[in-house]
């Protein structure tokens, strides 16, 4: 299809609302904490006060017995073991055998109310027995296990450590005569300090278990006891695995002997950000029959990653009710949200980089250790990530990384917003910046010189599409006054560029399987309304707006007409969640293509009113217009009713799957493939006080590649939402725990909005966004996305900035005041405390 110009357009590419704001600011939007059920009780987790323990035993009997307490659940009645990576299945709903965290989840209870349930909590005794924790990575690399000191986990191979999640090795090109032909060779240690999402919603979620009336089993036999409705005693044996011959994974019910499922209905409301694979856990997990669960998505108020996967909540809820026969609803306190944590890895990187005199990359050498925290979470992927999203969008001859993940004895880490790429991206462009200082070149010309360009593949095979990064330099560097102010503003003062790039969706889907990763369902209405069905997941980022105007844009409605039904696995196909940057591509694409199929039959039944071939009727702007004679037009609806009267009820489905050829054919090569990359620069401006080691940023400049901006208000959105994340973790986020010298070994050193800094409005930095579009192939109009990528670059612009401003390199995060002081001081007696001189080629 030839590639649309801006004048086709009469939605796309124009600044319209978001389809769920009005109802979001005038406080209409009813988020999963706000539903209230009738009968409904109040669940609270018990959590481990230990970093690394065994269960011994724990008695409930105590908590039962209190008045106002209906359900009270242990990890033995749901010892099924779940990830939301299925090859690293290591977690429990609730402990069984042993805690690996401080805030681990033992048992949980169901109450009247809250007051009621925290005293049950109280009640209850668990027995354990400490063993030693392991909070530094290098230390859980190196034990060597034991009854004593046991691993985190068993080992998942004949001979590895259990401490290891793990362990990716891959280089291409001739990487030591790379370094062999370098003029300048950098090598340094880079340490990216954990941060985590601080969504302004907890997570929140309630279970609804509705059991068949008697008799109605829809064709399932029932012996007394044997778990029909009520039959709480089966439930519980099912979910304990008691009727389970052999089988590892109760997902596959089928042995003889087994009890089947119990007979009813689990409806879960969650905060999540994947309800569809939520869905599969839930019906595994619990023993369901997946055509008897249903999660519902409501608003989500923030996540960023962090809703991405099951949590311990989601199980306990859909137990709880089963057994209290009531709904039941669980919301973590803000505490819990820091132990639920998933956010970003802690990174030690060591960054070895070679180039020639005229600045051309030759070799790249990266070692990572990631610390993985408690449990595998996303770990497989973000391990490949930190390594393989690296190599756009500069050239590189040759590249090695080794990434090993391990397992510690604190919250799991898992993805946040730029997921796996945010840690190496902010080493990696220092170590550019070093490079250009040392051969005095200009920052913004050396990644000129090392563009790779567009059609093309990266040293790891990925393929590349469209690519505006070129434009993005140009428009920061414009913007900034570069040209004129780096290396001459006063000391004290400076500017900063760093580049990236980010995936538009994986290639990886989040469970191995062949379907479509995207699917929309469109239904037309005689009156003109247009009801897009849509299984994807609105976490505030406007996935139900940019359906709303693509199906609007192609069918020719007003986007008023449009309804988008999202949220809800009982009526929306499956959409495989909300992370990887996924949804404006492959959505976008699903939604295209089930708009196109509508569109070609009314375009049709009015062509065949019209006595006019097909291709000179245009939708467009409410109406069914003649191409050749524009003044001959009809009402969409009358369209629409000549389309129904043909062909009947106007409905379509599309989908969206990844092509084939987009990686490389290596162990490996599919994780970080992505069927596009979008690109981004920035330039940061701060001012720094060398007496106090405070570092204000006065300004970033955003410049995005996003292929066709849909809806710019949104693009900008999300660029500004993007640095803003970015300058924090920058200036201040840091998710940290106690150590033995601190106060108690493993707890969380800031769990609370209070001490865990975020910016405010008051400390955010100006920031100027700038689209560039390099319309993309295969893009949904030619979109890519716009929610991630934005970020990368925030964090080594704002560092390489402070060294324009006074010739000290922070090579550890966050760029906090006394982290910034001692540097200083450093530099100060070693006589090196003066800002830089300029490049000899400007």
């Amino acid at each position: 299809m030839a590639e649309k110009a801006k004048s086709d357009f009469t939605i796309v590419g124009t600044r319209q609302r978001k389809v769920d704001g009005l109802a979001k600011a005038m406080g209409r939007a009813r988020y999963t904490d706000d539903i209230a059920l009738p009968g409904m009780l109040h669940g609270k987790i018990l959590r481990s006060p230990h970093p690394h323990a065994r269960i011994l035993s724990i008695d409930t009997s105590a908590a039962e017995a209190l008045e106002g307490v209906h359900a009270v659940v242990t990890g033995r009645e749901m010892a099924v073991p779940y990830g939301v990576i299925p090859w690293t299945p290591d977690e429990y709903p609730l402990c069984t055998d042993r805690v690996r965290y401080i805030g681990d989840g033992v048992a949980a209870v169901a109450a009247i109310d809250e007051d009621a349930a925290n005293e049950a909590l109280r009640r209850i005794r668990v027995e354990y027995e400490e063993l030693p924790p392991v909070f530094d990575p290098f230390e859980a690399l190196e034990s060597e296990g034991g009854d004593d000191a046991p691993y985190l986990h068993e080992p998942r191979k004949p001979g590895w450590n259990g401490n290891i999640t793990k362990v990716v090795k891959l280089e291409f090109g001739a990487l030591d005569e790379g370094f062999r032909g370098s003029d300048v060779i950098v090598e340094h240690d880079f340490l990216f300090e954990g941060t985590t999402h601080a969504p302004i919603e907890p997570h929140c979620a309630i279970g609804l278990w509705e059991a068949d009336p008697p008799g109605r089993h829809e064709g399932v036999a029932f012996s007394e006891g044997s778990g029909g409705p009520g039959d709480t005693e089966a439930i519980l044996r099912r979910s304990r695995g008691m009727e389970t011959k052999g089988k590892s994974d109760r997902g596959d019910r089928e042995g003889e002997g087994q009890l089947p499922p119990p007979a009813g209905q689990l409806t879960v409301w969650s905060s999540t950000q994947v309800p569809h694979y939520l869905h599969r856990e839930l019906s595994r997990v619990l023993g369901l029959d997946p055509a008897r669960v249903r999660v519902i998505q409501p608003p989500v108020g923030g996540a960023f990653g962090g809703k991405s996967e099951p949590f311990d909540l989601e199980f306990c809820v859909g137990l709880l009710s089963m057994k209290a026969g009531r709904p039941v609803k669980i919301l973590y306190t803000r505490e819990e949200v820091f132990y639920s944590h998933r956010g970003r890895h802690p990174f030690h990187m060591k960054y070895r980089v070679g180039a020639t005199r005229d600045g051309r990359l030759t070799a790249v050498d990266a070692h990572t250790v990631l610390d993985g925290g408690a449990y595998a979470s996303f770990g497989l992927v973000t391990t490949y990530y930190s390594g393989q999203l690296l190599t756009a969008p500069y050239q590189m001859p040759a590249y090695r990384f080794d990434s090993t993940r391990v397992y510690t004895n604190k919250p799991a880490c898992g993805p946040k917003r730029g997921h796996g790429s945010v840690q190496p991206r902010f080493a990696f462009e220092v170590q550019l910046d070093r490079i250009a200082h040392e051969l005095q070149l200009d920052p913004i010309e050396l990644r000129r010189r090392n563009f790779m360009g567009s059609d093309t593949r990266t040293v790891n095979e990925l393929r590349v599409t469209s690519n505006g990064f070129l434009e993005c330099l140009e428009a920061v560097e414009e913007a900034s006054g570069w040209r004129e102010r780096f290396r001459q503003l006063p000391f004290g003062r400076g500017l900063g560029v760093a580049g990236s790039t980010y995936i538009s969706g994986t290639n990886y889907p989040i469970y191995p399987n062949d379907m479509p990763q995207s699917a929309v369902q469109i239904q037309i209405d005689r009156s003109g309304r247009v009801a897009v069905f849509s299984g994807a997941s609105e976490i505030g980022q406007g996935t139900d707006s940019m359906v709303a105007y693509l199906a609007a844009e192609e069918l020719g409605v007003p986007l008023e007409y449009v309804r988008v039904m999202a949220g809800d696995t009982d009526f929306t196909p499956v959409d495989l969640g909300a992370y990887s940057s996924r949804v404006t591509f492959m959505l976008g694409n699903a939604c295209l293509d089930a708009a196109r199929k509508l569109k070609a039959k009314v375009r049709e039944a009015v062509a065949d009113h019209w006595e006019c071939p097909p291709g000179q009727v245009l939708l467009a702007g409410g109406w069914a217009l003649h191409a050749p004679d524009t003044g001959r037009k009809m009402p969409i609806r009358e369209a629409f009713v000549l389309a129904e009267s043909r062909f009947g009820t106007l409905g379509a489905v599309g989908s969206y799957n990844t092509p084939k050829d987009v990686h490389g054919d290596y162990r490996g090569g599919t994780i970080g493939a992505s069927p596009a990359y979008s690109f981004t620069a920035h330039v940061a401006e701060v001012e720094v006080d060398v007496e106090t080691g405070q570092v204000r940023v006065d300004r970033i400049w955003v410049a995005h590649d996003c292929g066709r901006a849909l809806n710019p208000v949104l693009v900008e959105g999300q660029m500004e939402g993007s640095a803003y994340m970015g300058f924090g973790e920058a200036i201040m986020e840091e998710q940290v725990y106690k150590d033995a010298d601190h106060g108690r070994a493993g707890l969380h050193n800031a769990p609370s909005l209070l001490d865990y800094r975020i910016p405010t409005s008051l400390d955010t930095p100006e920031l100027t966004s700038l689209i560039v579009e390099s319309i993309d192939p295969e893009g949904p109009y030619g979109a890519k996305e716009a929610g991630e990528g934005p970020l990368h670059p925030a964090i080594p612009a704002i560092a390489n900035a402070i060294f324009d401003a006074v010739g000290v390199r922070i090579d550890r995060l966050p760029f906090s005041p006394p982290r910034v002081w001692r540097a200083l001081q450093d530099a100060r007696a070693r006589g090196e405390l003066e800002k830089p001189v300029a490049p000899e080629d400007p």
